[in-house]
């Protein structure tokens, strides 16, 4: 191997990766894995990236009719459930340093610097996407329970923030890993 030192930045990008999109393909697409839960009428009501439950997979989306009123359906929450979207391009660019990655602990020093910068990319695409999605579905959260609903907190929340410790211990692996040894040793004769 080139360089072992690229390999735990390596490591740390594939599990950002598969966490990521993990929380990607939340509801509707997948029902186990959502961002917020709110119970109504005998059943549950999952909130994703894409949709909530019994919803059309589309980016943009308003909160049902039961569960949301004027004050969380304005167009200040519509436009934050299209930025949810940058949780998938997060997954993307996971991707793209794990595959540099690939290159970097394979062949080259420059596969491992373009691992570090995509992992940095990464990081702070996965921060705002962080940020915005624990606003939009904390704000949600606590105007639902002031109506009356008990809606709780989804598995997807800590799979994007175990994405994002990931890709912070990633970028420092990698660059780390930058500096590691990427020629072979000679034999002595």
């Amino acid at each position: 191997m080139a360089a072992s030192a690229a390999v735990p930045g390596l490591f740390f990008a594939f599990a950002a990766m598969v966490l990521l999109i993990f929380a990607s393909v939340s509801s509707p697409t997948w029902e186990r894995i959502s961002y917020l839960d709110a119970p109504t009428g005998g059943t549950t009501t999952h909130f994703g990236v894409f949709g909530y439950t019994g919803s059309d997979a589309h980016v943009g989306w308003f909160f049902p009719g039961t569960l949301g009123d004027g004050r969380i359906n304005d167009g200040l929450f519509h436009n934050l459930t299209f930025v949810l979207v940058l949780i998938p391009i997060a997954a993307g660019l996971s991707g793209l340093a794990f595959l540099f990655g690939i290159c970097g602990a394979a062949y080259h020093r420059v596969g491992s610097v373009f691992m570090t910068l995509l992992t940095a990319l990464a990081f702070l695409v996965t921060l705002v996407a962080w940020v915005i999605e624990m606003v939009l579905f904390g704000v949600a959260r606590n105007h639902m329970r002031d109506r009356g609903i008990n809606a709780t907190w989804g598995n997807a929340n800590w799979l994007v923030l175990g994405a994002l410790v990931s890709l912070f211990l990633g970028f420092f692996a990698s660059f780390c890993g930058i500096f590691g040894r990427y020629s072979r040793r000679r034999a002595n004769y």
